[in-house]
């Protein structure tokens, strides 16, 4: 029979990991519903700047930067634009700094390094633009045909424009450099409380289909141009990719992180119940042996 004291030892022990997993599951029960109504809220934003892109891309048959000022990468719309044969592919993944989300992190991980396998078998290099500690540590202890770049950790948590438009940045001046010839995002699609997917978003270079036109259609006039409208629509599309990509991203974690740390409460409370039953048994078999002991004697007297 088990020692009491360390019976109750470890009810004590189990009791305060509950503490603890109820409060992570109420923290990002706080935060999941102000991200899903973000996510939400993004979406169309999103579906008609892809309209407008569009409307662009069919009234413009060449791209050019014919006095345009282009200072970064990002500026470089034609390049951008440009579709060649993949030698290198970028693939900017997005996971979190913390654990404790279930397999939320280990999933996306576990989509990466297939993706690595399947490029390395074709005679691709895999760049690796690793976004949140749990990718950065991971590949950083990882063996294989991919190159890790420099993280970044702030926009994990807290997905802002601002982020998105810096690793934009990062990412279009490789692909123009030549140091890259396709990017791709492996992040998740928030469904629900309960369920997401792991998605790839295909960023670089830009591949738009040009919408149908009709005759009655309205005429559009752009000013000053249709290419400084591009310049300045490419890198928002872009940056809105990205974005997007983070907040569907947080979501998700968020929401993974609330039914783990709800499971793993529910968890902690049968451990609970299931040690104390043993603990009654315990004294009870302490105090019959007590009782034993004392008859015994008695009865030797």
């Amino acid at each position: 029979m088990a020692n009491l004291k360390d019976i109750k030892n470890r009810i004590n022990s189990v009791q305060n990991t509950k503490k603890i997993t109820k409060a992570m599951k109420m923290v990002a029960a706080a935060k999941v519903k102000k991200a899903e109504n973000t996510v939400k809220a993004g979406r169309p934003f999103s579906d008609e700047l892809l309209h407008l892109f569009r409307k662009l891309i069919a009234s413009v048959d060449e791209y050019s930067t014919t006095g345009l000022k282009v200072e970064r990468g990002l500026d470089n719309y034609p390049a951008l634009l440009e579709r060649r044969e993949v030698h290198t592919e970028g693939v900017l993944v997005i996971t979190s700094n913390k654990g404790l989300a279930g397999a939320y992190n280990a999933n996306i991980i576990k989509t990466t390094l297939k993706r690595i396998k399947d490029n390395t078998e074709k005679g691709i290099k895999t760049v690796i633009f690793p976004v949140g500690q749990k990718a950065i540590s991971a590949f950083k202890h990882k063996s294989g045909d991919f190159e890790l770049r420099e993280g970044y950790t702030s926009v994990a948590n807290e997905p802002t424009a601002m982020g998105a438009n810096l690793i934009a940045e990062d990412i279009a001046e490789d692909f123009v450099s030549g140091k890259i010839d396709k990017i791709e995002i492996i992040t998740t699609h928030f469904n629900n409380m309960m369920s997401y997917n792991i998605v790839n978003w295909e960023v670089l270079p830009v591949e738009i289909e040009k919408a149908e036109t009709h005759e009655l259609d309205p005429v559009m006039e752009y000013e000053p141009s249709v290419h400084s409208i591009l310049q300045q629509t490419v890198p928002m599309y872009i940056t809105n990719s990205i974005f997007q990509a983070l907040l569907e991203a947080n979501a998700s974690e968020l929401a993974s992180r609330m039914t783990a740390m709800s499971a793993a409460s529910n968890n902690a409370e049968e451990m609970i119940n299931t040690l104390t039953i043993d603990y009654n048994k315990a004294r009870q078999w302490a105090i019959t042996q007590e009782l034993v002991e004392i008859v015994s004697g008695a009865a030797a007297i």
